[in-house]
């Protein structure tokens, strides 16, 4: 991804960055099951793209400033 802070990608939830987490909980997955996969695989990215996009950002500038804040502080 191009102009995201390199630091926004070391602000970790677990063992993946916040912005990983967003990423994939975002991404359209297609059901194994296919009577599921016909009845009920309705979401598609293009329907929440703006939306990602803007938590995408908050995230962001959330984990960015949690990593400043967290290289003030004494070791």
């Amino acid at each position: 991804m191009q102009d995201i802070p390199a630091i926004a990608w070391d602000y970790k939830l677990g063992n993946r960055s916040a912005l990983e987490w967003i990423l994939d909980q975002y991404k359209e997955k297609k059901p194994k099951d296919p009577t599921i996969a016909k009845l009920f695989n309705t979401y598609r990215f293009a329907g929440y793209k703006e939306h990602v996009i803007n938590l995408l950002q908050r995230v962001c500038t959330v984990s960015v400033r949690t990593m400043e804040i967290i290289g003030q502080m004494p070791i």
